[in-house]
């Protein structure tokens, strides 16, 4: 005869279920890591949107009979913004590439200035992709 009284080996919750929990957890950490380097990007991208740097040089490339005619109307932004804007109450500087695209072509507005109270631009260029050609929208048409 058998006795009924043997142990029975029961298995805690790790030993159960580590086959699911490690790349499920690996998985979430990986996910929500990408939604934070997201979340940073995004937001960089609305503050430098909503800047006065932006705004303006996208209404002068709007504005300019050439940059028009090279790239057609709509003229808008075709992706992320790069560079730098540092503003500090009344003064501050920028350095930034925009991709711009039209119904004709894509190209990058490049803007570079300062500010002390208002912006004063040393730069602000549509290099056209296709042509190898470089508008300055600060010159006077």
């Amino acid at each position: 005869m058998q006795d009924s009284n043997e142990l029975v080996n029961n298995k805690n919750w790790w030993d159960r279920n580590w086959k699911w929990f490690v790349p499920t957890g690996c998985l979430t950490l990986i996910v929500l890591f990408g939604l934070f380097i997201a979340g940073i990007l995004f937001g960089v991208t609305s503050l430098m949107k909503d800047s006065d740097v932006y705004k303006e040089s996208m209404a002068a490339v709007q504005n300019n009979k050439l940059v028009i005619e090279k790239l057609g109307s709509p003229v808008e932004p075709d992706g992320m913004i790069s560079g730098s804007l540092k503003v500090n109450n009344n003064s501050g500087t920028c350095d930034l590439e925009i991709p711009i695209k039209g119904p004709k072509g894509t190209a990058v507005l490049f803007v570079e200035g300062k500010k002390r109270v208002k912006w004063n631009y040393s730069e602000m260029s549509v290099y056209l992709e296709k042509t190898d050609e470089e508008i300055d929208l600060l010159q006077r048409q």
